[in-house]
């Protein structure tokens, strides 16, 4: 197994999981994320906010470390960006694509969190590459 980049991963977890809390407020596509999710106002003020995003940012962690082990070291920075669209795209949107096919959500549903998680991979590209 290659060596992880702890410190470019960090940093890209981070990039990744503002991102994120751009993506899903109001000012993008948080209503809309909310409405096609099926979740009231209700539902997301008795969550547990502390533990959801704890553990999102955790799993953006593992992902910008097993992201790392995949590039290498020292990528170049063309390599690392294109990895980084191609697994947003090619492995996790369509895994996605997959589950809300059987699951029965809407394209728009798919294409908020799909979306978001190609930027999320494209993210980490930059990271790495310029790291």
């Amino acid at each position: 197994m290659r060596p992880i980049e702890w410190l470019p991963a960090l940093i890209a977890a981070i990039s990744a999981f503002a991102v994120g809390g751009l993506w899903y407020s109001p000012l993008l596509f948080g209503k809309a994320w909310q409405r096609e999710a099926g979740l009231s106002d209700e539902q997301l003020a008795a969550s547990n906010k502390a533990m959801i995003f704890g553990v999102s940012f955790v799993l953006c962690l593992i992902a910008a470390a097993a992201f790392s082990a995949v590039i290498g070291p020292e990528p170049s920075t063309f390599m690392a960006l294109h990895s980084g669209i191609g697994v947003g795209l090619a492995w996790v949107a369509t895994s996605f694509g997959v589950n809300y096919l059987f699951e029965q959500k809407s394209l728009k549903l798919w294409l908020i969190n799909a979306g978001y998680h190609s930027v999320q991979f494209t993210i980490y590209g930059v990271v790495f590459g310029l790291m």
